[in-house]
């Protein structure tokens, strides 16, 4: 039976030498986040049922003590490559497996939808505890592309790198010159209005193995369908299960998403998660229309909105904002004028509070479970 060996180390050479010799020996690699504080760490190891841990100097030393010797052995099978943590923001972090199969496929239809060639050359400089980040390293060995990678984002390293290929968010595509790729692939946060022709825009997630909709439109061997508004996709790049959850998919293989969205004239729109709909006076609002307007205003460095309860209108559409200048904070009437200025009056708040940053994750991801929308 395969090991699950934690990856417990920084981006660069050493961890794809690792993540090779974990493959070669059969085993599953499991990468670990390098910000996790070491209680939060070891619950992880324990809960995943981790076997085996490659740490900082490259050696592999096995894993004994604490829950994993009372649990049962992790279900992973010959063919499975990775288990992959999701951010676990909302409760527990789920252990996403996917197979060596899932991964092939993955690396093969992004590679042909960015027409890669070996003469690319691609950057890894996103966490590679999450999928974005790692799926950069499994593209490149799949394709046998050249592949740099870099312990964390640095916007003169990765200017330096003389890559051609990059995968980003959109805090870091703003501090770099996009002029530098021939292709970058921007995921996480919600994208810039104003982006550059050689970026694309992709939908995914850990269970999808990363981006599965690029601009729009779906990879090859990739299908989605709308069911009462939620996003379903089917594809040979998907997880095979969760470690602690087999049942993730319906009888015909599609996996609910748990995002809302639509699809017209063949391109899909993402609206957001079920659970971040605001319905305000009876009328749906999304929160990343309006997030997208008002981080547009010169005087708003950061922005999250929420609902939050009202007698009168069910819930307050409320922003929750980071000033450029904390003693000069832009105020509510201009708040909902600029955001009338390009989406229907409905969706411009009524309740605005200041706080010096927002939650988010380390790919950039407003984490919108964890704003404090409460009025100082």
């Amino acid at each position: 039976m395969p090991t699950i060996v934690a990856l417990d180390l920084p981006g660069g050479p050493a961890f794809v030498e690792a993540l090779q010799r974990v493959w070669d020996a059969g085993d599953v690699a499991f990468p670990v986040d390098q910000r996790l504080p070491t209680p939060l760490r070891t619950a992880l190891l324990d809960d995943f049922g981790v076997g085996a841990i490659v740490d900082r100097t490259g050696q592999r030393v096995g894993r004994r003590g604490g829950a994993a010797e009372s649990v049962d052995p992790p279900p992973v099978e010959s063919d499975d490559a990775l288990v992959v943590a999701t951010s676990g923001s909302t409760g527990r972090a789920k252990g996403v497996v996917l197979t060596h199969d899932a991964v092939r496929a993955s690396a093969e239809a992004t590679s042909r939808r960015l027409a890669v060639t070996h003469d690319d050359h691609w950057l890894a400089c996103l966490p590679l505890s999450h999928v974005g980040g790692l799926s950069v390293v499994t593209r490149a060995l799949h394709s046998g592309t050249r592949l740099t990678v870099h312990p964390s984002f640095d916007a003169s390293a990765v200017e330096r790198a003389g890559a051609t290929l990059v995968s980003l968010v959109a805090t870091a595509l703003r501090r770099i010159d996009p002029a530098l790729f021939r292709r970058i692939v921007l995921g996480g946060a919600h994208p810039p209005a104003d982006l550059p022709p050689n970026v694309s825009t992709t939908y995914g997630m850990t269970e999808t193995g990363s981006g599965v909709v690029y601009d729009g439109v779906p990879l090859d061997g990739v299908e989605v369908r709308i069911v009462d508004g939620e996003i379903h996709v089917r594809g040979p790049m998907l997880l095979r299960r969760y470690l602690h959850t087999a049942d993730v998919f319906d009888a015909e293989g599609w996996f609910a998403t748990g995002d809302l969205g639509d699809v017209a004239d063949g391109l899909l729109t993402v609206h957001g998660r079920r659970g971040d709909l605001i319905i305000t006076g009876g009328e749906n609002v999304w929160p990343e229309p309006v997030e997208r307007v008002l981080a547009t205003h010169p005087g708003i460095a950061d922005v999250g909105i929420v609902g939050t309860p009202d007698p009168e209108w069910g819930e307050l559409v409320t922003a929750v904002l980071v000033p450029i200048d904390a003693t000069r904070p832009v105020g509510l009437d201009e708040v909902r004028d600029w955001v009338k200025a390009s989406l229907p009056a409905v969706c411009a708040p009524r309740r605005v509070v200041y706080r010096s940053e927002l939650p988010r994750s380390t790919l950039g991801k407003l984490i919108r479970s964890e704003l404090d929308p409460v009025a100082q």
